[in-house]
């Protein structure tokens, strides 16, 4: 059986990084499309008033390996910077950073006073979902290394490691946490257990297509991308390997391995598409065939805001 994973290490090399770097496109908030039917539960503003009016939070009994400055200042980070948020090297996070775009495009003071309840509490609540992560993680977090900046950021941490003990799928075989396991299947994401999240966290109103395995059927990828943008907030699962190959000749392995968030698609006049997307802390963007964009494409989820679900 194909392992799926997000972010997997082997795949990742020096020319793909350097080819990541090269398409980066700075002012992720410039470029993301403003749906006038969008709304909103808190602001920035609120939240950095908030943050600023504890002045300052204790060390945490549930979290002991946590500085808690670094947390009170990872808040405010979140709140200023929210798209620099990444889930750091060589881990499989990828999931839990794409879907923390939803907390803090839509409600950043509701997703501060989460994270302090948590680090506080050892445990919170988010949408529907209790959660409890168990002490092997909570001993974890602050100690993460050699992460990139994802080793400064405590609150992150806290949170990728929440995730991925308390959502679980079938590629989660190994359920209990040891030193590493941010690397291997234990914190991976399979397509089913990405919506599940979507939903457990923010609601229900989720529409997805496609599987680990199969491809979804696109009559026009371009179409359907284009009108599913319109309407919310998509990702796409696909195989990140091939998406980012200097060369698309040579046959590699297939099977999705990445989420993305979809922030803006153009059908250029040559007949390629251009989309730009939200990925490892920075906005990329790339020129596809319709083709290749079908053929590395096996998960297309779309999450709509509805404000009357508070």
């Amino acid at each position: 059986m194909f392992r799926l994973i997000c972010n997997i290490p082997s795949l990742k090399n020096s020319y793909i990084w350097m080819l990541c770097s090269l398409l980066f496109v700075p002012g992720f908030a410039m470029a993301q499309r403003v749906r006038l039917k969008d709304s909103v539960l808190s602001t920035p503003a609120q939240t950095i008033a908030y943050i600023d009016s504890l002045g300052s939070l204790p060390a945490s009994p549930h979290w002991p390996n946590m500085d808690a400055g670094i947390f009170f200042n990872n808040l405010k980070t979140f709140t200023i910077q929210p798209f620099d948020f990444y889930e750091g090297k060589s881990t499989n996070f990828c999931a839990y950073s794409a879907i923390t775009y939803i907390p803090l495009r839509y409600d950043p003071l509701g997703f501060a006073k989460f994270l302090i309840k948590l680090y506080l509490n050892g445990e919170a609540v988010m949408g529907n979902k209790y959660l409890n992560p168990g002490i092997r993680v909570r001993e974890q977090a602050g100690l993460l290394k050699y992460k990139g900046v994802l080793d400064i950021n405590h609150a992150g941490q806290m949170w990728f490691l929440t995730l991925a003990d308390q959502f679980k799928g079938y590629l989660n075989y190994d359920r209990v946490y040891q030193p590493g396991d941010e690397n291997r299947l234990w914190a991976s994401t399979n397509f089913k257990k990405f919506n599940r999240m979507l939903r457990r966290l923010y609601g229900t109103n989720t529409e997805s297509v496609g599987t680990d395995l199969v491809h979804p059927y696109f009559k026009n990828v371009y179409t359907y991308l284009r009108k599913q943008l319109d309407q919310g907030t998509v990702y796409i699962y696909l195989n990140n390997r091939k998406l980012n190959k200097k060369s698309h000749k040579r046959a590699l392995l297939n099977f999705p391995t990445h989420y993305i968030l979809l922030t803006d698609i153009r059908l250029l006049s040559d007949g390629n598409i251009e989309i730009v997307y939200w990925d490892y802390g920075k906005q990329a963007l790339r020129q596809l065939s319709p083709a290749f964009l079908k053929k590395i494409i096996y998960g297309v989820t779309t999450w709509t805001f509805k404000k009357q679900r508070q």
